[in-house]
């Protein structure tokens, strides 16, 4: 099993530079989702796509004002990405957690899901490493 994951995580990374369409599949909070690729016609995967310049409270918060935040962002990523939407994953790259990858996720008309949450309040720009607090 390892052996195919880091396989396919491979052949994910190698196409990031033209962006890979996914279909979305579950939203588990308001900046990571699952979602179905397909490496070729009839290979399909499903992984979990953590957005890459974007972070969002989070839905065990340390305050009930971040938990408040976060089930908004959650709602809002939903909306944006009901399941069956087509994205495309650009900048894939792998993530600390098995089975997840980081990438900038597109709309069919080339808007970048990251921005519009950044845009709404609910996010804020994040290029990696320690994150800011969302409780005072």
């Amino acid at each position: 099993m390892k052996k195919l994951l880091f396989f396919i995580m491979g052949c994910c990374l190698s196409m990031s530079a033209w962006g890979v369409p996914a279909v979305v599949d579950y939203i588990f909070d308001g900046d990571t989702f699952s979602a179905q690729v397909e490496l070729e016609p009839d290979i399909k995967i499903t992984v979990r796509v953590r957005l890459i310049n974007v972070d969002t409270p989070e839905m065990n918060g340390a305050c009930s004002a971040e938990k408040i935040m976060a089930q908004s962002a959650k709602n809002l990523l939903a909306t944006i990405l009901p399941r069956g939407t087509n994205v495309e994953l650009k900048n894939i790259k792998d993530d600390k957690y098995l089975g997840r990858i980081n990438a900038n996720v597109l709309l069919s008309d080339g808007r970048d899901v990251g921005l519009i949450l950044i845009d709404s309040g609910l996010g804020r720009p994040y290029s990696g490493g320690k994150r800011r607090p969302w409780c005072k």
